[in-house]
């Protein structure tokens, strides 16, 4: 079950998340952005430091090379978390269209431009939902983490093996929905 109140209390890691996997820009790397929003008693801070430092090796147009390789030529390497598991059956346009309806219900309107299984717009998601109260939010953002943990577990298996900067990145999300998993007693 999802701690709520301490995957709020994450929410800055998420608009972080949302920032880095989104096509890299020169703002991107400023160090302001890791400054405000990675904090050394985060749970992923060891992994984003190593992600964040790796990435500072490469200019911003190698950056964009290996963003553009990584998540656009690379089948196992997506950012849409439900194509691993459903490619392009029905079922996957089912979870496609409940996450939309999860958004707007919690006050996104989605760009038409976007799946709603796309990872940056997922962590964007959480990080400017307000839902703390709201009794739709148990179900809700089991359903949500759920397509998250199982399409970046898969993320994190081909980074690794392409040797990718992002392997970390995605460790540290991985790592910041773990801390938010309330232990049964």
């Amino acid at each position: 079950m999802i701690d709520l109140e301490k995957l709020y209390e994450e929410k800055p890691l998420f608009g972080f998340f949302a920032n880095q996997l989104t096509y890299p820009e020169k703002r991107t790397f400023h160090p302001s952005v890791f400054e405000e929003s990675v904090y050394s008693s985060d749970p992923a801070y060891e992994s984003l430091k190593t992600y964040w430092d790796k990435m500072h090796e490469y200019s911003l147009e190698e950056i964009q090379e290996i963003y553009t390789y990584t998540f656009d030529f690379q089948k196992d390497t997506t950012l849409f978390m439900t194509y691993v598991k459903y490619e392009d059956a029905k079922d996957r346009g089912q979870m496609l269209a409940k996450l939309k309806v999860l958004y707007e219900m919690f006050g996104l309107n989605m760009p038409d431009s976007e799946l709603s299984d796309f990872l940056p717009l997922m962590c964007e998601f959480i990080y400017a939902a307000e839902w703390i109260g709201d009794d739709r939010a148990p179900q809700s953002f089991s359903m949500l983490l759920a397509v998250i943990e199982d399409g970046t577990y898969h993320l994190l298996k081909a980074l690794e093996k392409h040797n990718s900067p992002y392997f970390h990145l995605i460790k540290g999300l991985r790592e910041t929905f773990k801390s938010c998993i309330q232990q049964e007693a």
